[in-house]
């Protein structure tokens, strides 16, 4: 029997994108089912201190902006307060490089220590200006856009927020943009942005993906329904993995460059049933239903990382309940995220009595079927606490979960969705 179906919150990586684009658009957006959490409140409040009219927003309840055009965003009167959202940080660094406006940026102690160098040095390239206001490559900095020229850039990394930041810092500044990665990187920014009338292309180039940008005078208002978040339903559905009577997550985004898990899942001889397939505003979405049952040990390797980079915490794990022993590699991004996910996650599997290596680009989980038992310390990191939040609910185990109000970042209702 299917059980009853669960919703998700709206798509985190989405609902940023959404709030953005309106802004940039010319007209009225509708957006329904967007995200409502601490990090888009924080893409809300930079919009609105960047002279964009976006209302309060509430779960539930349709968000409609009007936007401002390409050419409309405004300097700030106060500083840009990006919270703990890279996502805002990054792609507001590429809107701001191509606008004709002046602000500064910061974020909260977890932000400000992740890196923004990454973004900032290939839009110096095009002629933006920043001035790092503390430690160099760090928030909090000043950006001062301006007329650009066009890029051709070679990124070392498969990053969505790199790719994203280039791509609006062309489309604002009105100059073509070509991004070069070694893999595809989550391309919601490519398939939101030709929604709206932009041209993009994207081709393979060798062993590398190339992604082109031509600029357009405006863009389309959208009107979008957000489709569910699959990272917020990956621990749910390792919830229906380890625990009877399994769990049924309904209307779940299913983008490919974001389902690495579900590959993975499948290698390691778990039961996840894709229902109910169709598209919605240019983006595949499923109902998922998980069936318990036993799991196996199984290697992930650099070229599916990009997939899969932040489920890898709830993969961990579930790879801590399975037979044999889990090699992670190639994920050496992971230490720069909201906190140096590698370590915690080790650090965490230690404490519960697991037993696992690190490595500097991953780590190997043996599992095991004996009780767990500890205290898991978050790190702040919300990905971390949902993680662990699902062995806390398993029988024998005795597992406290240090700061659970994490969750706010990206899944407010988390603890009540997993029960008791």
């Amino acid at each position: 029997m299917i059980p009853p179906a669960t919703l998700v919150p709206g798509d985190k990586s989405i609902s940023h994108r959404a709030l953005m684009f309106a802004a940039l658009a010319v007209g009225d957006s509708t957006l329904r089912g967007l995200l409502t959490s601490a990090d888009i409140q924080s893409t809300a409040d930079a919009l609105r201190a960047l002279g964009c009219s976006v209302p309060e927003l509430r779960a539930d309840t349709p968000v409609h902006v009007r936007g401002v055009g390409l050419h409309g965003l405004r300097s700030p009167q106060r500083v840009i307060d990006c919270g703990n959202s890279g996502t805002t940080a990054r792609l507001l660094l590429g809107i701001l490089a191509g606008s004709d406006v002046t602000a500064e940026l910061t974020g909260d102690a977890s932000l400000r220590a992740r890196p923004m160098a990454r973004v900032t040095e290939p839009l110096a390239r095009m002629g933006a200006r920043f001035e790092y206001l503390g430690e160099a490559g760090l928030l909090p900095v000043r950006v001062r856009g301006g007329r650009l020229q066009p890029v051709s850039f070679h990124s070392p990394h498969a990053s969505a927020q790199v790719k994203s930041a280039l791509l609006l810092a062309g489309l604002v500044g009105g100059v073509p943009v070509t991004v070069s990665e070694p893999r595809l990187s989550r391309d919601h920014t490519e398939r939101m942005l030709s929604a709206q009338g932009a041209t993009i292309e994207t081709a393979e180039d060798g062993e590398r993906v190339r992604v082109s940008l031509q600029p357009v005078p405006s863009l389309r208002p959208l009107d979008l329904d957000v489709p569910g978040d699959f990272s917020s339903a990956a621990f749910l559905l390792a919830l229906g993995l380890l625990r009877a009577p399994g769990t049924h997550v309904a209307g779940v985004g299913l983008n490919p460059t974001r389902t690495g898990m579900l590959r993975v899942l499948d290698r390691m001889g778990a039961r996840i049933d894709v229902r109910n397939a169709r598209s919605e505003g240019g983006e595949p979405v499923g109902d998922l239903v998980a069936i318990p049952g036993a799991l196996r040990a199984t290697t992930i390797e650099g070229a599916e990382v990009p997939s899969l980079i932040d489920e890898i915490p709830v993969i961990a794990v579930l790879a801590a309940r399975a037979s044999g022993t889990t090699r992670v590699r190639g994920a050496a991004e992971l230490r720069v995220k909201e906190t140096d996910r590698i370590h915690a996650l080790v650090q965490n599997l230690r404490t519960l009595g697991v037993q696992v290596e690190e490595h500097p680009d991953g780590m190997d989980i043996t599992g095991t079927d004996a009780p767990l038992e500890g205290t898991v310390r978050t790190f702040g990191d919300h990905r971390i606490a949902m993680a662990f939040g699902v062995l806390t609910t398993l029988p024998g185990n005795r597992i406290v979960v240090d700061d659970p109000d994490c969750v706010q970042v990206s899944f407010p209702g988390f603890w009540k969705a997993i029960g008791p």
